[in-house]
């Protein structure tokens, strides 16, 4: 199993970017997706996930300071997840990463991506 994040760069304060998240090897609908974030010198934080596909609804959670500016997407068939971020800021710098759980009596995220670096400017 593999996940593969992308989409990460240099944008200015105030603008947007979409980052993907392909998984390999298995299909993880319609398991948790999620993804998370570590800005330098701090801890790992979870920025959001999306639960649901393949024929159901689906559910997305995000961390409270990030909600209104954070959304996240999924594309069944293409076994990938989104994160369409907005309204950037500098505190928004970190490496962002994407990981799966494998079946939905998981509560910890079995898989994870290398992540993909994000650098807001002012």
């Amino acid at each position: 199993v593999q996940l593969q994040a992308s989409g990460g760069g240099l944008v200015q304060s105030g603008g947007s970017l979409r980052l993907a998240c392909a998984a390999s090897g298995r299909t993880f609908t319609p398991y948790a997706m999620g993804w998370f974030r570590r800005a330098p010198g701090k801890e790992r934080e979870f920025v959001g996930t999306i639960i649901g596909g393949d024929g159901s609804s689906t559910i997305s959670y995000y961390a409270d300071s990030l909600k209104g500016r954070f959304t996240i997407s999924r594309a069944n068939a293409k076994n990938s997840i989104y994160l369409h971020l907005t309204s950037l800021t500098p505190e928004d710098t970190a490496v962002y990463y994407c990981a799966v759980r494998s079946s939905s009596a998981r509560l910890e995220y079995d898989y994870w991506g290398h992540g993909t670096q994000v650098t807001v400017s002012s």
